[in-house]
């Protein structure tokens, strides 16, 4: 979108840094997203793009108020402009992960959640291949090496999910806490200090209650600190592979996730 330069008043791109006429500082940048999605809109398109089942399959609503049992989903309410994240339970009751005007938090919420599911399903997909695969032998024998490789490797995948869901439930992005600012991402915390640094020692209450001090995915002139993003620490998140869904895989149904996917009776 073109903008007005505050200094010279000639129109720049919004995602400008620097008036190219004058030079002057871009106080509205906006910055784009690359393969994170930051908006409802660009979920949706991320959605698309990884080829991933209709949402009735996923379970996955995303700008839709969902009112069934078994689902996530986000939308944003008119009436207050909030965005909401959400969890439908099997029992129907509702579960809020999310309500405020912070959308680039909200999408991360779920877009999260989303991957998250993505690898589970992929985990499933694998057993049941392995586990047919082999159906067919009906003698005992020692495993094979390739075998040992295999379960090792599911062990590992197993493991990385773990630690996917506890890193899932600390969010990218600015914190305040004591009147400090801090930056989170891929399980690193950096602090201000007259400028960014690595943080060498984080609170135990900021590390125990993160989601209390989270202030916004993006950046704000009000928090009075620089840009996370223009330092030599940050790095734009990237999409792996793994996020891919091979349309030839089955996804299961949602009445399947009890045994080995989401746990529809919890709050996320």
């Amino acid at each position: 979108m073109k903008i007005k330069c505050e200094y010279c008043k000639s129109y720049i791109n919004d995602y400008d840094e620097k008036c190219p006429n004058c030079g002057a500082p871009n106080e509205h940048l906006v910055r784009k997203a690359i393969g994170t999605p930051k908006t409802i809109e660009e979920l949706k398109e991320w959605y698309k793009q990884k080829n991933l089942p209709p949402e009735e399959t996923t379970r996955f609503f995303i700008g839709t108020d969902y009112k069934k049992p078994r689902a996530f989903g986000i939308y944003k309410d008119e009436e207050t402009g909030n965005f909401v994240v959400y969890k439908n339970k099997d029992n129907g009751q509702r579960a809020i992960r999310y309500e405020g005007k912070d959308e680039a938090y909200a999408v991360n919420e779920l877009y999260l959640k989303l991957k998250e599911e993505i690898v589970n399903q992929k985990t499933r997909n694998l057993n049941r291949k392995q586990a047919s695969k082999y159906s067919g032998s009906q003698r005992r024998r020692h495993m094979t090496l390739s075998e040992i490789i295999i379960i090792i490797s599911i062990i590992i995948l197993m493991l990385g999910l773990f630690f996917f869901a506890v890193k899932g439930s600390r969010s990218r992005g600015y914190y305040n806490y004591d009147d400090t600012y801090y930056y989170y991402q891929g399980g690193d915390w950096y602090i201000y200090n007259s400028g960014w640094e690595r943080a060498s020692d984080v609170p135990d209450e900021l590390e125990d209650n993160s989601k209390d001090y989270y202030s916004s995915y993006s950046y704000d002139s009000d928090y009075d600190v620089s840009d996370f993003s223009d330092t030599s620490y940050y790095y734009e998140p990237s999409s792996s592979s793994s996020d891919d869904w091979d349309s030839g895989s089955s996804w299961d149904s949602s009445d399947s996730w009890d045994s080995g996917g989401s746990d529809w009776s919890s709050d996320w």
